[in-house]
């Protein structure tokens, strides 16, 4: 087990192109670290400069407190698992696995007690006789990972490990790896492009855009507490909606309804010295149709949505409806909308979803009533898109005892 410390790192290329600009970042001892965002953000690039696959170009990177800039990949005591298999197509699954432990020279007594006892954490004691060829996605992904647990390294970094299977096979091999790290307690890197697998596994994950970190933090404040627009629309799903809004008085105006204004979101809007226009937040679940809410709605507003359209998930339903005013525009959500191909749609005008109670009698087509949390409402600044929040209030001294 290990710590991993990137130091002010920038990876620059022959073009004058930056992957990865001046990234800090601590990785606690065993601790499992995702690094999530869009393709082209960096990730994949910062994890290869961690396993020496790639070279730094500024600062600096410490594996338990020494730094290894110049070490080769061999010597930093890393396995890494790639996207791709990988796994020689000839040798067996015992064979494969036992390769890197071959290639150290390890007594063939100690190889052989490896394998087994890492067979045996990946439920692949029944498979060391086959071939790579008659497995299946999922026990190829395994034999891949035991690759990479048998040697017994410091630090595990994963690059995208579970893209290449089916949606089902992705979530049960989400349990997997989890289950994996937290038996073995190893120091673990993990890319992804997938906020659902970042959100699920990680102890921490990082955001990233462009080159540059934007948040890290545990998923639970990433979504409740998302620094920026970026943040807060990549994290989630569906993701977040976003509304241009106006502060008038003591209310919210939004294009479908006026928001009475509580005491933390004025706080917000004083200590970000915003006045006029700004970009309020809401994620879909924290809608609901308005027959549905009993005692709760005095925490939220009511109005009237004509719904386009309607999914019916099982265990809930979205619903779509339309509002006057357009989209909100700018630089982070247009990144976005880039990395998931909204971008090349046709502008339809304001879009919003709603995600309601399976409960619901909503249809598509239909005018409806919908009830919105707004205490839930999340604020950004229309300029550069960070997040605008009061300050923690602290809580009073106490009273001096006699």
């Amino acid at each position: 087990m290990a710590t991993i410390t990137l130091d002010d790192i920038t990876k620059r290329y022959d073009d004058g192109y930056e992957a990865v600009k001046h990234l800090d970042l601590e990785v606690a001892d065993a601790e499992f670290l995702i690094l999530v965002g869009p393709s082209g953000c960096g990730k994949s690039t910062a994890l290869r400069m961690i396993a020496g696959l790639e070279d730094i170009t500024d600062g600096r990177l410490l594996i338990d407190g020494a730094v290894v800039n110049d070490r080769a990949p061999k010597d930093r005591d890393i396995a890494m698992v790639f996207q791709s298999y990988a796994l020689y197509p000839h040798m067996t699954v015992g064979e494969n696995m036992a390769f890197p432990l071959k290639l150290a020279k390890l007594p063939q007594e100690e190889i052989d007690r490896r394998v087994a006892d890492t067979a045996k954490i990946l439920d692949l004691e029944q498979h060391l006789d086959r071939k790579p060829a008659n497995l299946s996605g999922g026990q190829r992904q395994r034999v891949a990972m035991g690759r990479a647990i048998v040697r017994s390294p410091s630090v595990f970094l994963m690059d995208e490990p579970l893209s290449n299977l089916d949606a089902k096979l992705r979530v049960q091999m989400r349990t997997e790896v989890s289950r994996i790290q937290s038996r073995l307690e190893t120091t673990t890197i993990y890319v992804t492009h997938d906020q659902t697998e970042a959100m699920t596994l990680g102890d921490r994950v990082a955001v990233m855009r462009a080159g540059i970190l934007q948040q890290v933090d545990t998923p639970k404040n990433l979504y409740e507490r998302p620094d920026n627009l970026f943040v807060a629309g990549f994290i989630g799903s569906p993701s977040m909606n976003f509304f241009l809004g106006t502060v008038e008085g003591d209310h919210l105006r939004l294009p479908f309804v006026d928001v009475p204004l509580d005491d933390a979101h004025r706080r917000a809007l004083e200590s970000g010295g915003i006045r006029g226009d700004i970009i309020v937040g809401i994620r879909p679940e924290h809608f609901e149709d308005a027959t549905l809410v009993g005692d709760q709605s005095v925490h939220g507003v009511t109005f009237d949505a004509p719904i386009e359209v309607t999914e019916s998930m099982g265990s809930e339903v979205y619903a779509y409806f339309a509002y006057e005013g357009g989209d909100v525009t700018h630089d982070e959500l247009a990144d976005l909308a880039a990395d998931t191909g909204a971008a090349d749609l046709p502008d339809t005008g304001g879009r919003a979803v709603a995600r309601l109670d399976a409960e619901t009698s909503i249809a598509h087509g239909s005018p409806a009533k919908l009830w919105m949390d707004s205490s839930r409402i999340q604020l950004f600044d229309p300029e550069d898109g960070r997040a605008i929040r009061a300050e923690a209030t602290s809580a009073p001294a106490a009273a001096p005892t006699a």
